[in-house]
């Protein structure tokens, strides 16, 4: 093993994302701070299927941002009514320069310049069962502990022997 690796080492970033993409979820993310809603960015779900933002509500709600950079990255995904299976709210988050039009009204809808964001529709409710709840609720929290500690140890990647 080299003492000094060439590969940088983001634990947080996997690197699939377009800077487009990084940008909307960056507004999204803003958003949903200002809104006391914790979110976790590219989250595995039980379906197989991986929600872009995942993200828990102080009442234990549950919601789900999709992020759609083009019209034809929202044509081409069919997967999106999946994920009704493993939130409270189901939203579709975007850049200005996408037509608003083209998105289900049957799905909350966001708005984002990557600083500012705007919710120009709520999401319908369509509550878990409790059972589903649970299992997601303890699955994001390992997550989020799991990431935690990644970020820390890439932080401080020298391990240091006791006093």
């Amino acid at each position: 093993m080299p003492i000094v690796s060439p590969h940088s080492y983001q634990p947080l970033i996997d690197g699939r994302q377009s800077d487009r993409a990084m940008l909307v979820r960056r507004g999204v993310q803003r958003l949903m701070m200002m809104r006391r809603i914790a979110v976790l960015p590219e989250v595995s779900l039980a379906s197989g299927r991986r929600a872009d933002l995942v993200g828990v509500a102080g009442g234990g709600a549950i919601l789900i941002v999709e992020i759609k950079t083009s019209v034809q990255d929202f044509r081409v995904d069919q997967k999106w009514p999946q994920y009704r299976l493993h939130c409270d709210q189901l939203y579709f988050a975007t850049h200005p320069g996408v037509p608003q039009e083209i998105f289900p009204e049957d799905c909350g809808l966001i708005v984002t310049d990557g600083y500012a964001a705007e919710m120009l529709r709520d999401a319908p409710e369509h509550r878990l069962a409790p059972a589903r709840r649970k299992a997601l609720t303890l699955m994001l929290a390992r997550l989020a502990a799991d990431r935690l500690m990644q970020a820390e140890w890439s932080a401080n990647p020298v391990v240091t022997s006791p006093p």
